[in-house]
């Protein structure tokens, strides 16, 4: 210990040489310069047998855990998984490189946020962080940082790990210390799923990465630094991880290492760090790595590095020893918990590991012999460490995998353990394994109960599930009701609250201020539905006086907060309360006649038998009052505490308001002063439902199982129509496969918009993942407070409020007089104005469809006439759904216009409608128009990101048809490589319609079919790859067929290319190939892709959504951030992600590079809100162009720190300040003929102007004036220095003298 501690304070010099004569490590030795001389310098001496002999070896399973520690209280906080791993990566690393992926991002936002802030690691460093343009890049720079001796870390998950593959290898093959933490995700295969399972990890078992597994929050945090230790004293990497969202997102109190213990860690692994950065590449002792191998050596290399591996599971074993010296917390390879006789075993992996673990406890308390083995090191896999954690006793086996293998004999952790009982001939009844929790998929202590009977059973069943409801292989168990396995005085609350409404924060804020009162525990998990804004989030939060290790979703509430009111007309807010719990709503109503006059009847029918103790809070009007506008959160949170009984109500309201002042004060004392209005008021405002005494009880009987009162009360025929709350799944399982489209709407998309995906069966999914088209239609949020209604007599009907509607829920409409017979009394028109003949006798109207519209009032900004009022919701309900359901009934009368005018595409059906994206996004205005010019024939590969997840979360697709079926075909790949897929799909495409072409010549030279066939065919040839021209042309070859005589059992050549062109007319129409993403695919992680479409030359548009950051992710930095921005840019005002200290360096001019590179590519830059007719233009051209195209679309977004009200008018102000510059590219017949439109031909504003609308420019000017102030002023030189080259660009060319 001396000599370590002095090693850490001596130069580099001496500690090598004290490295060389200890070599403690485990490692191979590192040459002098002596050495050098005597040997080449182009290898390092490798010698095995004596490294091999220093490692650590495997101590005996048996072996007596460290004493706990005397001393000090541990310090304790409130903090979720991520932040646990990443409070420990950071003391114990100096560099990390990073990109953001969904659960994994707030790890490397956290790094990223202290290195700006200036904190320092154990050794006194500000750590590096480094964002990278793909996790591909991410894994390189991570490999070049730890060869060149630095700590490096980095965080990430699913498709992100898939990526850094071929690095990880050379990582391990190279022996290098390195800690990557997961939190571990499902992999993207039939669907996308950002929820977690083991998918991922398993995908890297093969790479010599050690994989460590972490089961709860406070244990990511020690094995955190477990994996820390150990790697550097083994010599290999250690992929650390755990399971996303269920760990990485769930709050707990947690004892926290003190990073006074992590540094004399660090100071007891000195010699290995300093043997890590002696064996680094350096010009001063230097070697080579990285060879070609031939036959004659590779193998024997590989074999060389075995000693490393085969000590590695010893090494982990030491570090968690030396850890748990610290901690008091032990750890082992393999844990074992349960009866010391047990004859029926789970092993088990990951937060599953908590709720077997709750169910081992009630089982052995009443007498049953069983028992859990919790894995935490699953590679390198060690089966003695296996054998010797399962007692003698042990006659049957299930392992519970949390991941899916199709095509395997079993799962990765079934095939281990199986292999390693075999292998040591340990008599065993029974060896099964089974999969939970795919997707984050809740796991209870109820489904580890079925478990162990299936397991206990006389014939068990093997290749089972359990959680869902299998009726297509019947591999699932069932199971029954939960058991109570929480800690005594144990409160389970659930708040029901909106995206954005402010529901998750406040509970968060519930729980640091419960968790940190003294004898006080908390445990906080939050799922979201998919919509970017305006979703249903559920919070389920847990408190009480002990540790609570409970990972599932609460099943029995005592609180429930509805914070919503709608939802209590929509969502079976009742299904998880205890009976008499309390509730609390978010609604004016004042007795319980108006409460039952909102309930749904399955509502109803459960608060007869629950019996709760029920309050309305009118939380909108106190909000108002004070100033909060829609944010209720604090009010319902004040409530929260004077209604469950957590915390003393008179302890309660002090902390709150304290919480306030650290959270608001920044802000000044009118908000902190509001929210404190708020707090009191709410307490004013309580109003006790009372619950006629005996209501219910005639009607329903008493309670057996659920299911059947519940079903004796709403009418229905059979139980299974409402299932029960737990076990209820079985119920669904006669569901057969939907037959109709509308059968499925009614069986799938229904059951999942409602929140009850979870009881769905196998049985009713589409092998692959299909949705079907127009699903957003049926959804009906009515999340607006208030919507646009139409003021006829000022209306010039110039459509503009429809071409800006983000949602498509303001549509014009055209009808004759004889079509308004039927039409509601409401639904009035006027005359159409102009038109000329055709139009002749047209009525028009504005309708809007008030379930769909968000609220965003974008269309009464944009209104150049003033003739939309907002309206509450309430008032028009009555009279617009009806109008909106008659509007529906209307033809499109799109063919009467120009669609590529401004006013004539909003007459054309919008074939994206209702999507998830955010109140007033700037997006989809652009798919919008796009699929309204191009729709019926367009193809879409839409990169992962904002786009495709208001374009794609099941159930809810957006993308939807027209009368005669046609409409965006949609497709969503990965993020990184759009570009290339969708180049893929449009060379598909290509290759069989010139097959078709072919039939179609072969048929007309054959004579085949008859003369109007053969005339449409040679006509529909020459123009097929003419978008506007192939689509009459191809129409007149389908009625040409529908006239020919049937060619069945005709044998000739001609017969044989018309039956072709018969069977594939749906590829007649010339497809629209339109590639669509954010800035963070387009200029980061898929620019090659997109650099190598644009370079083909082929007919594929790339439509860029820019809204210059990660939107999707947390607003985190792009190379299409400009000058000067931070991230996060959020109306709260936090900074931009990855940026926090502010942009540095320019905007990546991707319009500008790609007009030098490649003159032949149609380039424009584009903002909506600015120019509608330029964005029309643009898009017609890029469309007509034969070749590549690559258009820029400014976006605004929320994250920018900006009024999304009025986000179109300051999109102008971002053009006339020259901040966005408007310009269409086109490509002319011969190389340099191009031509350069220059749409804003000059600066009519400052850009100071466009700067102070939004806060992502607003903070830095706020938190460092003087830097701020001089990214501005280069900012505004690089503006006015891209004006003039465009300028310049757009003259004319002079020609050249022999052409004059």
């Amino acid at each position: 210990m001396q000599l370590q501690r002095a090693l850490t304070r001596g130069t580099r010099p001496a500690l090598a040489r004290a490295l060389r004569r200890n070599r403690p490590c485990g490692r191979f030795p590192t040459c002098t310069t002596a050495q050098q001389q005597q040997q080449p310098s182009s290898a390092p001496s490798r010698n095995v047998a004596a490294a091999a002999a220093s490692a650590v070896e495997a101590p005996s399973a048996a072996a007596p855990a460290p004493a706990t520690p005397a001393g000090k209280p541990p310090k304790t906080a409130a903090v979720d998984g991520n932040e646990a791993t990443a409070r420990v990566a950071y003391a114990a690393s100096d560099v990390c490189f990073i990109y953001p992926i969904t659960p994994s991002t707030p790890m490397g936002e956290a790094a990223d946020q202290w290195s700006t802030d200036g904190r320092r690691n154990v050794w006194g460093n500000i750590m590096q962080v480094t964002q990278m343009e793909s996790e591909a890049g991410v894994a390189g720079a991570l490999h070049g940082a730890l060869a060149a001796g630095a700590l490096a870390t980095t965080f990430t998950c699913s498709q992100g790990l898939l990526l850094m593959i071929p690095n990880m290898y050379k990582i391990s093959g190279e022996l290098m210390p390195c800690a990557m933490h997961v939190s571990a995700r499902a992999l993207a295969g039939h669907a996308l799923s950002i929820f977690g399972d083991h998918q991922d990890v398993m995908a890297v078992r093969s790479t010599g990465w050690a994989l460590l597994s972490s089961h709860s929050v406070q244990e990511a945090h020690d094995l955190a630094l477990v994996a820390h230790a150990a790697t550097l004293r083994a010599g290999l990497p250690i992929l650390h991880f755990f399971d996303g969202f269920r760990t990485s997102h769930e709050v707990n109190k947690i004892n926290l290492i003190d990073e006074a213990d992590i540094r004399a860690l660090m100071d007891e692994l000195a010699p290995c760090i300093a043997e890590h950065r002696a064996r680094a590449l350096n010009p001063a002792h230097p070697h080579q790595r990285g060879t070609a191998q031939g036959p004659d050596v590779y193998m024997q290399a590989i074999e060389a590095a075995n000693p490393y591996h085969d000590k590695m599971a010893g090494i982990v074993q030491e570090a968690m020893d030396r850890v748990a010296a610290i901690t008091g917390r032990h750890y082992r390879l393999f844990d074992y918990v349960g009866h010391l006789q047990a004859e029926d075993v789970v092993v088990a992996m990951g937060s599953g590991c908590e709720a077997v673990e709750s169910a081992v406890e009630g089982l052995v308390a009443q007498g049953r012999k069983v028992g859990l083995v919790k894995v935490h090191l699953f590679r390198p896999w060690s089966a003695e460490h296996l054998l010797a954690a399962l007692p003698q006793s042990v006659r049957r086996v299930a392992v519970l995998d949390r991941t899916k293998e199709h095509g395997s004999g079993g799962e990765p952790l079934l095939q281990d353990v199986a292999a390693s009982l075999m292998r040591a001939k340990r008599p065993m009844d029974a060896i099964i394994g089974g999969r939970y929790g795919l997707g984050s998929k809740d796991f209870t202590p109820a489904m580890a109960i079925a478990v162990f009977e299936n397991l206990a059973s006389q014939r068990p069943k093997d290749n089972f599930t359990v959680g869902i409801t299998d009726d297509v292989t019947f591999s699932s168990l069932p199971h029954g009701a939960e058991p109570e396995v929480l800690p005594e005085g144990t409160t389970e609350c659930i708040f029901w609250g909106m995206g954005s409404d402010g529901t998750v924060g406040a509970n968060k804020e519930a729980v640091k201020i419960i968790a940190n009162k003294d004898g006080m525990h908390a445990q906080a998990y939050f799922s979201y539905d998919a919509h970017k804004s305006g979703g249903v989030t559920t919070s389920h939060l847990r408190f009480g006086p002990a540790p609570i290790r409970a990972p599932y979703l609460v099943q029995q509430a005592h609180y429930i907060g509805v914070h919503q009111s709608t939802y209590a007309a929509k969502y079976d807010i009742f299904a998880n309360l205890r009976p008499g719990g309390v509730v609390l709503i978010n609604a004016p109503w004042k007795s319980f006649v108006e409460v039952l006059d909102v309930l749904p009847a399955r509502s109803k029918a459960r608060l007869a038998e629950l019996q709760p103790q029920l309050y309305c809070l009118d939380a909108g009007a106190v909000a108002n009052e004070v100033g909060l506008g829609r944010r209720v959160n604090m009010v319902m949170q004040a409530a929260f505490f004077a209604l469950s009984g957590v915390v003393d109500i008179d302890e309660a309201i002090p902390l709150l308001k304290d919480s306030i002042k650290k959270a608001y004060g920044k802000k000044g004392d009118k908000v902190v002063n509001m929210n404190y209005s708020a707090v009191d008021k709410a307490m004013e405002r309580l109003v006790k439902i009372d619950i006629p005494a005996g209501w219910g009880r005639e009607a329903i009987p008493a309670r057996v199982g659920g299911a059947e009162a519940l079903a004796s009360h709403t009418g229905s025929h059979t139980p299974s129509l409402i299932p029960a709350r737990v076990g209820g799944a079985e119920a669904l399982a006669s569901q057969t496969g939907s037959r109709t489209p509308q059968e499925f709407l009614e069986r799938v998309v229904k059951p999942m918009l409602n929140m009850e995906g979870d009881r769905l069966p196998v049985s009713v999914f589409v092998p692959g993942g299909f949705f079907p088209p127009g699903t957003t239609a049926i959804e009906k949020r009515a999340i607006a407070a208030k919507v646009p209604a139409w003021a006829s007599d000022s209306c010039t009907q110039c459509n503009i409020c429809a071409f800006v509607c983000p949602h498509a829920a303001v549509r014009p409409a055209l009808a004759l007089p004889e079509e308004l017979g039927s039409a509601p009394a409401g639904f009035q028109t006027v005359p159409v104005k102009g038109g000329g003949t055709a139009l002749k006798g047209y009525q028009y109207r504005v309708q809007v469809s008030p379930m769909d519209c968000t609220g965003c009032d974008l269309c009464v900004h944009a209104c150049p006439d003033n003739c939309l009022i907002p309206t509450p919701i309430d008032s028009l309900l009555a009279t617009e759904e009806p109008n909106w359901d008659f509007f529906k009934t209307l033809p499109s009368r799109g063919h009467l216009f120009n669609k590529e005018t401004v006013k004539g595409s909003q007459f054309s059906q919008p074939l994206m409608e209702f999507s998830g994206a955010c109140e007033g996004c700037g997006e989809t205005p652009y798919v919008k128009l796009l699929t309204q010019m191009f729709g019926t024939r367009m193809v879409i590969a839409n990169s992962t990101g904002c786009s495709s997840i208001w374009g794609g979360s099941a159930p809810a697709n957006p993308y939807c048809t027209d009368e005669l079926g046609r409409g965006p075909a949609w497709a969503n790949s990965l993020f990184e490589d759009t570009a290339q897929f969708g180049y893929g799909i449009a060379l598909g495409l290509k290759q069989r319609r010139q097959a078709l072409e072919a039939a179609a010549k072969v048929a007309v030279q054959e004579g085949a079919g008859s003369e109007q066939l053969r005339q449409a065919l040679a006509e529909w040839a020459p123009v097929k790859d003419n978008g506007a021209l192939a689509r009459p042309a191809a129409e007149a070859v389908r009625q040409a067929l529908a006239g020919c005589e049937s060619l069945n059992g005709a044998d000739t050549p001609g017969a044989n290319a018309l039956r072709y062109v018969q069977n594939n007319t749906d590829l007649l129409d010339k497809p629209s190939m339109w590639v669509i993403g954010g800035d963070g695919w387009a200029y980061d992680i898929g620019f090659a892709g997109v650099d190598h479409v644009l370079s083909t030359g082929e007919d594929v548009n790339i439509l860029v959504l820019d809204t210059e950051e990660y939107s999707n992710t947390g607003g985190q930095k792009s190379k299409a951030s400009p000058l000067g921005s931070l991230s996060k840019a959020s109306p709260l005002g936090s900074v931009v992600k990855f940026a926090t200290a502010g942009k540095d360096r320019p905007k990546k001019e991707l319009g500008l590079m790609t007009m030098q590179g490649y003159p032949d590519v149609y380039v424009a830059s584009i903002c909506l809100g600015s120019n509608y007719n330029q964005t029309v233009k643009a898009f017609a051209e890029a469309e007509a162009h034969p070749g590549p195209s690559l258009i820029l679309a400014y976006s605004p977004c929320a994250m920018h720190g900006m009024d999304m009200t009025t986000s179109n008018s300051d999109a102008k102000i971002a053009v006339d300040s020259g901040y966005w510059p408007l310009y269409r590219y086109q490509p002319g017949t011969g190389e340099g003929d191009g031509k350069l439109i220059l749409d804003s031909k000059k600066i009519k504003g400052e850009l100071e102007d466009f700067l102070n609308m939004e806060n992502r420019f607003k903070v830095l000017k706020r938190s460092n004036p003087e830097e701020a102030e001089k990214l501005k002023n280069k900012l505004d030189r690089d503006i006015k220095l891209r004006h003039e080259r465009l300028i310049e660009w757009a003259k004319p060319k002079a020609k050249p003298a022999d052409e004059q």
